[in-house]
């Protein structure tokens, strides 16, 4: 029998990588994004996908810097397909490299309105809404600075991602007696917008690291998605964590790059 899935930020990238594998697979799914017009585009792309696996999509406009928004997203959801067994905090932005003195207001205000308010609300939410069906599973998806891993230009999302990771380890704990399960979600380096913009902000030596380290770590959104739609269609136990990129794989990664040259990103010109 197929869940229902609620997947934040899902018009594009990574999210919509993830939502149409589960309706390939016969889930129902939400996609939303901030605007109509995107989340309209968005399912009638992934309706081809719905159409030949036998789920269900339905799209809700939801600006997860806006509480009542992510509240009407729940309704809505519920109102579709009765209920929602997983709920994904996938919405994200990402501010361009720069140093903590150079970051304006509104990066600042950007990035913690929708990577930490939008996730801490969208969970709350979530979990309000799971405790009163009886059940459910909540995935906040980590990022550049969960593992406490800091380099120059990134304090800002870095610290969002951090915060994710110390609110989650609460959340697991104060969770552990119920029938809600919170889990996190690691997708490793992706070939996105978010990962393109990343480096047309980086320059000189730090591009030149950069692009390193990314053409023998990031994968396309088709390679990873699949693997991670997978994961969280599973019932995972309680504090579980689906990582496409772990340790040994990252590891192994760089011992076969001394022997085999992966480069996957030829479309970003570097900047002059």
């Amino acid at each position: 029998m197929g869940k229902t899935f609620v997947i934040t930020g899902s018009t594009r990238g990574i999210g919509s990588g993830i939502a149409a594998n589960l309706l390939a697979r016969g889930h129902s799914v939400v996609v939303s994004g901030r605007s109509l017009t995107s989340v309209t585009g968005a399912v009638e792309k992934l309706t081809g996908a719905a159409t030949a696996g036998g789920g269900r999509v339905q799209g809700i406009a939801c600006d997860v810097t806006q509480r009542d928004q992510l509240q009407r997203l729940w309704q809505e959801a519920v109102r579709a397909f009765g209920r929602v067994d997983v709920w994904v905090n996938n919405a994200g932005v990402a501010n361009r490299r720069q140093r903590v003195g150079e970051l304006r207001e509104s990066d600042v205000r950007a990035v913690v309105t929708t990577d930490l308010l939008g996730m801490m609300h969208g969970t709350q939410i979530a979990l309000s809404g799971m405790l009163a069906q009886g059940a459910g599973t909540i995935y906040n998806m980590e990022g550049f600075g969960s593992s406490g891993m800091t380099t120059p230009g990134m304090s800002l999302y870095g610290a969002s991602k951090f915060a994710l990771t110390y609110f989650n380890k609460c959340l697991i704990s104060e969770t552990r007696h119920t029938a809600v399960r919170i889990c996190y979600l690691s997708p490793g380096i992706v070939v996105t917008d978010l990962l393109k913009e990343d480096m047309a902000s980086a320059s000189g030596e730090d591009w030149e690291r950069t692009q390193r380290v990314y053409n023998i770590l990031a994968d396309r959104v088709e390679t990873v998605t699949p693997y991670l739609a997978d994961g969280i269609a599973r019932d995972q136990k309680h504090g579980a964590r689906v990582a496409w990129l772990t340790s040994s794989k990252a590891a192994g990664r760089f011992i076969s790059s001394i022997f085999r040259k992966r480069v996957l990103l030829t479309d970003i010109d570097r900047p002059h």
